[in-house]
């Protein structure tokens, strides 16, 4: 018990609270009457008379803490965590400068001193603020097609497309080419047994002409979409269409995640509420069920298409002519090689031997005759640096049907 006269003025006075609680008690007045009195909680005063059963007021420690401050059994001594931190200290001045928990443990070994675990001591060293390594720092993830600034910006639309292969019903394969727009969710989906890109080209063409164009139509590296790889510089028809409606097409890196998210989405919801909800007897049936649902998923998101940027139409005397390039912009998704370098169309271009394993944007300028390589970075989207600018001379064959 402490003397009185070495209480500080805040301690008297608290104690001289708790002493009179105590003696009110004892003359007769209710806990909930004291309590109430020297706004405390019936629970404090009842600890406090607890504490002073049987004893002279006068012969009361006032000071004692709440249980709740005690410090836990199972705590390692001050005095061992102090000498974790020494070692640490000692063991960085060597000459291999190794003070981590494992050397910290293997020198308190050598000493003989009593050896608490390594998690024990990376505790120890968490606590004491005495590691440089503060855990895996979270990037927040880019805006919504960032690749591409002006999708970003929502002053564009994209029409991602992808096949969903390996369906059968009625004993007959078949394959369903789905295409989403990006801002507006604009659906359409073709459930057809044979999926070449001579058959899907009609696809393309009549979902265009009813909706509008987008400014972008996004593919993955599928043969369809791009071309045949057997030679070099070769457009597939359904990027020499986009060329010729003024469509920019967009390739998205293989094995990335993200870009082709949305088109991915919308497999798995016509898989689940189409194809997996019913049983069909023929493609007919598939034709119509998803028919139905496309119409209404448009219903549903009809606000959401009408607030999503503008298309425009084709023009009326327009005619399809895919026998030559029209110049305009193909646009290649990748990263970079260890040596900094890409592969487009069966070519490989230097980018930049700095930036390897890196993403980039290889804009194909036809009408100008060149490609220019931007970098991505998604820890900084707005910043798209012009990396490299090469020489390039557009196909001026023919395409064979």
């Amino acid at each position: 018990m402490r003397d009185w006269g070495v209480y500080n003025e805040d301690e008297k006075k608290e104690a001289g609270k708790r002493y009179l609680m105590v003696a009110a008690v004892r003359e007769g007045e209710s806990l909930r009457e004291v309590a109430r009195r020297f706004r405390v909680s019936p629970a404090t005063v009842y600890f406090w008379v607890s504490k002073a059963e049987g004893r002279r007021l006068d012969r009361v420690d006032w000071e004692g803490l709440s249980p709740g401050c005690r410090p836990a059994a199972n705590r390692t001594p001050a005095a061992v965590e102090a000498e974790v931190i020494r070692t640490r200290k000692r063991l960085g001045k060597t000459i291999l400068g190794e003070c981590g928990a494992h050397a910290i443990v293997q020198d308190f070994e050598e000493r003989g001193l009593e050896v608490p675990t390594v998690r024990t001591v990376g505790r120890i060293l968490a606590r004491q603020g005495a590691v440089t390594w503060q855990g895996r720092r979270r990037w927040p993830s880019p805006p919504r097609g960032w690749y591409l600034p002006d999708l970003a910006a929502g002053a564009a639309e994209l029409d991602s497309a992808d096949v969903v292969e390996g369906l059968s019903v009625g004993g007959r394969d078949f394959d369903v080419l789905n295409l989403i727009s990006f801002h507006g969710g604009l659906p359409n989906s073709w459930a057809m047994p044979n999926t070449r890109a001579k058959t899907i080209f009609p696809c393309f063409l009549e979902h265009w002409r009813k909706v509008g164009l987008p400014r972008y139509a996004q593919f993955d590296n599928d043969l369809r979409f791009q071309g045949p790889h057997n030679h070099p510089d070769i457009f597939s028809r359904i990027v020499r269409l986009c060329l010729e409606l003024g469509v920019t097409a967009v390739f998205a890196p293989p094995r990335e995640m993200g870009f082709q998210a949305a088109i991915e989405q919308y497999n798995g919801q016509w898989q689940k509420r189409v194809w997996g909800r019913r049983t069909y007897r023929s493609l007919k049936d598939v034709q119509v069920c998803s028919a139905r649902y496309v119409e209404a998923l448009r219903q549903h998101r009809a606000s959401r298409i009408e607030s999503a940027p503008a298309r425009h139409r084709i023009p009326a005397d327009w005619q399809c002519n895919l026998q030559h390039v029209v110049p305009g912009t193909v646009i290649f998704i990748r990263r970079t090689s260890d040596k900094g370098t890409v592969s487009l169309l069966e070519k490989t271009y230097q980018v930049d031997p700095q930036w390897v394993h890196r993403l980039v944007r290889c804009e194909m300028r036809l009408h100008e005759e060149r490609i220019q390589f931007f970098a991505l970075r998604r820890r900084a989207p707005e910043e798209q640096p012009l990396l490299n600018e090469v020489h390039y001379l557009p196909p001026k064959n023919g395409f064979w049907e």
